[in-house]
């Protein structure tokens, strides 16, 4: 059963809920058509089947998809969505940040080879106090204190970039 209540913003009433499935969120009822998801962990399109059940027409991730669902990034390839798509991806901020860019560089001069960094806020990925990691040593050190370089998966979303950058 879904604990519901409302927030009141110059005069509107924005439903609220607080349950952990989104199957039990009545989307329809409140005329959300449109969800963005924003947890991390409705990311594929399988996962989202809950949304769509309950009345959300569409769903857009606001992160990189875990599965083959389309990705979006404005200014770079947004005429590739189709009306069909029940569900796609707004991909990362950092690939955000650098796909239009890379777009214009590749279109006018081409790239050859490619890296770039990215400073990044902390996640919920990191850990709050210094410790162990399985992946490596990097991803033990605590967020709050640290600043240590990472791999970045948009490089691998950017078609552009396809066997020519690496992210660091």
């Amino acid at each position: 059963m879904t604990r519901s209540m409302a927030s009141m913003v110059d005069g509107q009433t924005i439903a609220l809920s607080h349950t952990r499935d989104p199957a039990e969120i009545p989307f329809a009822e409140h005329g959300a058509e449109y969800v963005c998801e924003s947890t991390g962990v409705f990311l594929t399109t399988e996962k989202v089947q809950g949304h769509l059940k309950t009345g959300a027409k569409k769903v857009i991730f606001s992160a990189p998809a875990k599965d083959d669902s389309h990705t979006i990034v404005m200014g770079v390839n947004q005429d590739t969505y189709d009306p069909s798509m029940e569900c796609v991806s707004c991909a990362s901020c950092t690939t955000n940040g650098l796909a239009p860019a890379v777009r214009v560089l590749n279109e006018k001069w081409g790239i050859k080879r490619g890296l770039m960094t990215t400073c990044h806020a902390m996640t919920a990925s990191q850990p709050t106090v210094d410790g162990t990691s399985k992946k490596d040593w990097r991803g033990g050190r605590a967020g709050p204190g640290n600043i240590s370089g990472d791999r970045a998966a948009c490089a691998a979303r950017i078609t552009a970039c396809s066997g020519v950058a690496a992210g660091a």
